[in-house]
């Protein structure tokens, strides 16, 4: 059985390299009437292999992914005739970003050496409060509805708290996961879940999702956590938050209306012959109902704050023993696991005779995907005065343990500090009552007589109508006439689209160069052809203000002919534009041959840039 199926496949392959050449088709297709705002696709068909596809300007439209490249295969075998058709897709997703009539002009691809121009399209965007006029929405927003609820039990996103009962101030982790069994791409949050009432921390401040495998209502999904945040609840009561809403892109199996009868169809319903589309979604979690109960106010202390958790205190002095004017650390540091960060000012008594500055705070806190802890110091600086002893009373710090279920006090020890007289003749103190607190020292405030020469000015000399005064009332008018001059020619060069180009063509070729590179680390070799792609033929529309649906291998090597480069430079360039595309629509590429591009990329841009100065 395993040599006929052998056989069958083998035939059916010999049969395929006899297939007579189709007429190239190259189909640009989206919605014909989108609102304000909106986002829709835009896919370029292709029914052959094509190379250097080059779109066209979005100007009217902001790009919010792509181009995505997908690629269909199918045979079919009708009274003994074999049919193979390809077909290639390049997906856009953009967005209208004004009402009006546009139209996108035609991209551009080779095929087997020839030009291929797709069809224009002209999209009407209409007021985001009006209803597009047509069919053609309706169908598209219908399909979108069936597609998802196709894919709810694929595709969806899960919210989960660590607990549903909370005390308030105490932790509640709050994850939003999402689930998925099919290829799923560019997440974007359209709203983010309102957590009014709650103080929050992210956890994943770095955006670099966690994910893994997990078996859920029997069924094996990819998992990605998208959001986790760690909340503390403020008040007490009933609260429900609000769910989290992300759109992304999703591939999709395209239905095959046709039913055939054709022996040969188990073999072809492998899934290299299945169709695929990718379409855009929006997924919505479901929100969460927390119910938080108030701290007791039993036993509740009479300096309590505020804090929940598991917490320590610890406190040290740099020295109990100085003189007069001496400053003295005294540094307070609350550690542990909870809301740290909420943690106030401590009820400290200094004596009166010290001159204490506010506290400086530092945080050092850990935000772990399972728990926010860290650690707040308070460090006091302070100057005795006045000589003597005293004593900085013991300072009790009060939290709610919720192990514990109950309030729990901390006490660091008293300090005596011992304080001599200081040294200086000219120091002295004045009473100005029976308090010490009323103690000044004034040992400097005393001053010397002044023995040096003073300038005096004559009488009748005023600056007020003298030569200085006139030009200082000059000066302001002349700079805002010259900074008027200086703002309209910047505004003039601005308004020269293609000058700007021009002058930021190099910089926007390294900063995509520069992507390409991060991408060269991760080893993500689609991403780096597509930005070192980008780079090169970006910069050469922007140097020369050529629309990207004009350039070509002919096109570049005549206007830099005009631009009297070097041949040897043009040939250059020119070769690395060949390789890059080469490397870009043949995967497979290795890492050296992906430096070897980016190296050829960097070094090309700044001889061209150079070579164009002189």
């Amino acid at each position: 059985m395993q040599k006929i199926t052998s056989g069958i496949v083998f035939i059916l392959i010999i049969l395929t390299s006899f297939v007579g050449a189709q007429d190239v088709t190259f189909l640009a297709s989206a919605k014909s009437t989108v609102r304000v705002g909106e986002r829709f696709q835009l896919v370029y068909t292709l029914n052959a292999e094509g190379r250097n596809f080059r779109p066209p300007s979005f100007e009217k439209f902001s790009v919010l992914g792509g181009p995505s490249t997908s690629s269909n295969s199918s045979i079919q075998i009708i009274n003994g005739n074999v049919t193979r058709t390809l077909e290639y897709s390049y997906t856009y997703v953009l967005q209208a970003t004004e009402e009006g009539v546009f139209t996108i002009p035609a991209a551009e691809i080779n095929v087997e050496g020839k030009n291929v121009v797709s069809n224009t399209l002209k999209i009407q965007v209409v007021n985001n409060s009006s209803t597009p006029q047509g069919q053609q929405g309706q169908q598209g927003t219908s399909g979108q509805n069936n597609i998802i609820e196709d894919i709810k039990d694929d595709v969806f996103i899960r919210a989960s708290a660590s607990k549903l009962s909370p005390m308030q101030g105490e932790q509640v982790i709050v994850t939003y996961k999402l689930y998925y069994r099919i290829g799923v791409s560019s997440p974007e949050f359209t709203k983010e879940p309102s957590f009014k009432g709650f103080w929050v921390n992210d956890l994943l401040k770095d955006k670099n999702f966690p994910q893994y495998k997990e078996n859920y209502n029997g069924q094996l999904y990819n998992v990605a956590e998208i959001k986790k945040v760690a909340i503390f609840p403020q008040q007490s009561g009933k609260v429900t938050l609000s769910p989290l809403e992300l759109s992304c892109q999703v591939q999709v199996k395209a239905q095959n209306q046709r039913r055939s009868r054709d022996p040969f169809e188990s073999f072809f319903n492998d899934p290299f012959f299945n169709r695929y589309q990718t379409v855009e979604a929006g997924f919505k979690s479901n929100s969460i109902s927390l119910n938080i109960k108030p701290l007791p106010t039993t036993n509740r202390p009479a300096n309590y704050s505020g804090a929940v958790g598991k917490f320590d205190m610890s406190s040290s002095i740099d020295k109990t023993e100085l003189k007069t004017n001496e400053a003295v650390n005294l540094k307070f540091t609350i550690s542990g696991t909870g809301n740290v960060e909420l943690v106030d000012k401590l009820p400290i008594k200094f004596p009166p005779d010290f001159e204490v500055y506010d506290p400086k705070i530092t945080k050092n806190m850990n935000y772990s995907q399972q728990a926010v802890s860290g650690r707040k110091s308070f460090e006091y600086l302070i100057i005795p005065r006045t000589p003597g002893t005293f004593k900085i009373e013991a300072v009790k710090f009060t939290f709610f343990d919720l192990d514990k279920q109950d309030y729990v006090t901390l006490s660091s020890p008293e300090y005596d500090i011992t304080v001599s007289k200081g040294e200086g003749g000219d120091a002295t103190y004045t009473y100005s009552g029976a308090n010490q607190a009323d103690i000044k020292y004034i040992g400097s405030d005393i001053r010397h007589i002044h023995t040096d020469q003073t300038k005096f000015n004559l009488i009748g000399t005023v600056f007020f109508g003298s030569v200085t005064f006139y030009i200082l009332i000059a000066a302001p008018l002349l700079l805002f006439l010259l900074f008027v001059f200086i703002w309209k020619n910047e505004l003039k060069k601005r308004s020269n689209i293609a000058l700007m180009r021009n002058r930021k063509a190099t910089r926007v070729a390294h900063k995509r160069l520069k992507q390409a590179h991060s991408f060269l680390k991760e080893n993500k070799q689609n991403e780096f052809y597509e930005e070192v792609s980008q780079a090169l033929w970006g910069y050469l529309s922007d140097k020369f203000s050529i629309p990207l649906a004009n350039l070509s291998m002919d096109s570049v090597k005549e206007t830099l002919l005009k631009k009297e480069v070097a041949d040897t430079i043009i040939d250059s360039f020119i070769s690395t534009l060949n390789n890059c595309e080469y490397a870009r629509f043949a995967p497979g590429g290795s890492q050296a041959n992906m430096e070897n591009i980016y190296s050829e990329g960097v070094n090309i841009i700044s001889t061209m840039e150079k070579e164009l100065r002189l």
